[in-house]
């Protein structure tokens, strides 16, 4: 990731392809789709809150592509100050500004033959905006300051961590960009909504941070992390079960676990499993009911692992009443 006030430029990246985790049936049906897309040549746009996976997918589908063998170029665009930006992204020459010593390449130059990854596309400017159209409509660069086009041959993947649509309605981002950047569209769920992955991504992480030690999470402590509506998704829980490896002993107990998770009841866990709810401006009383139930309704049929009879019980309802919900929210 490029951070601009240090001026480093971010690593040119090689490799084999990662392994990526997931057991639900919703993130396995993502999963499905990127072999496709990887194997084509078209502009991916990644959809998710912060912390979901989207750079780990970027790269998935750099590593798996026709490109893997050259580089792979990720540019986190809200670390960059505007005015740098421009600079930083298509180069410049030589007094083209005052700080401007020498001919510096640009971000799209050092992705050439390979691909580029656009993070947080959601906060690129509106008067660059233009600039980044022309420069994917024409596959070529112009250097600040500079007279000469430079030809350049990116694969293009970026991601959001908003609806981009609604950028569009407010006049923040240019319609006809959304849409050059929207070719291949993918949804990455969060973490709340495929509980199942939680247990193979904790032990994934035991694994990476405990390695050398057997570290087991007792029953109890478990269930209070399956219970945990994680609002900072993948990364909130590599970091959580990091600190958690530093210390255990063995087992990690409840009493081990964050306080945010240790003290977490059940219903503030639903409410923040419904941050889209409350968070959505364009949402209406019926669609914020619906997504509360929704979540409700995953939570308890996973609870009771997938026992609709018990699932029924625990929430006051006929089963043929819980059968039609699940049906109606095509929740497995």
């Amino acid at each position: 990731m490029l951070h601009a006030p240090s001026h480093r430029r971010p690593s040119v990246e090689f490799g084999q392809p990662l392994a990526l985790i997931a057991v639900s049936s919703v993130m396995r049906s993502v999963l499905a789709q990127l072999d496709t897309i990887a194997a084509s040549d078209s502009s991916v746009l990644l959809i998710g809150e912060t912390g979901v996976g989207k750079e780990l997918i970027a790269e998935y589908i750099h590593r798996t592509s026709p490109r893997h063998p050259r580089p792979f170029v990720k540019v986190g665009l809200s670390a960059l100050p505007p005015e740098l930006l421009e600079s930083e992204l298509f180069g410049h020459e030589r007094g083209a500004y005052t700080s401007a010593a020498s001919d510096k390449k640009g971000l799209f130059e050092l992705a050439n033959t390979g691909s580029i990854f656009l993070d947080d596309i959601d906060d690129f400017p509106v008067g660059l905006q233009a600039k980044l159209l022309r420069v994917l409509e024409s596959r070529e660069i112009m250097h600040v300051g500079g007279t000469t086009p430079i030809p350049i041959d990116v694969r293009l993947i970026t991601a959001t961590k908003v609806d981009l649509r609604t950028l569009v309605d407010r006049n923040v981002f240019r319609s006809d960009l959304y849409y050059r950047i929207n070719v291949v569209p993918i949804v990455i769920p969060p973490l709340r909504e495929r509980p199942e992955d939680i247990t193979p991504l904790i032990e994934h992480y035991l694994s990476r941070y405990a390695a050398n030690r057997k570290i087991f999470v007792a029953g109890d402590a478990m269930r209070a992390l399956m219970n945990y509506g994680w609002p900072g998704n993948i990364r909130e829980l590599r970091n959580a079960v990091q600190r958690m490896a530093l210390f255990a002993n063995g087992e990690i107990q409840v009493k081990d676990l964050p306080a945010e998770i240790r003290e977490d009841d059940p219903i503030s866990a639903m409410v923040k499993a419904c941050t889209r709810c409350f968070g959505e401006e364009r949402m209406t009383f019926d669609q914020v009911i619906a997504c509360l139930e929704i979540n409700l309704l995953r939570q308890t049929v996973h609870q009771c692992s997938g026992n609709k009879t018990q699932a029924a019980k625990v929430l006051g309802m006929n089963l043929s009443t819980l059968r039609d919900k699940l049906k109606k929210y095509d929740i497995e």
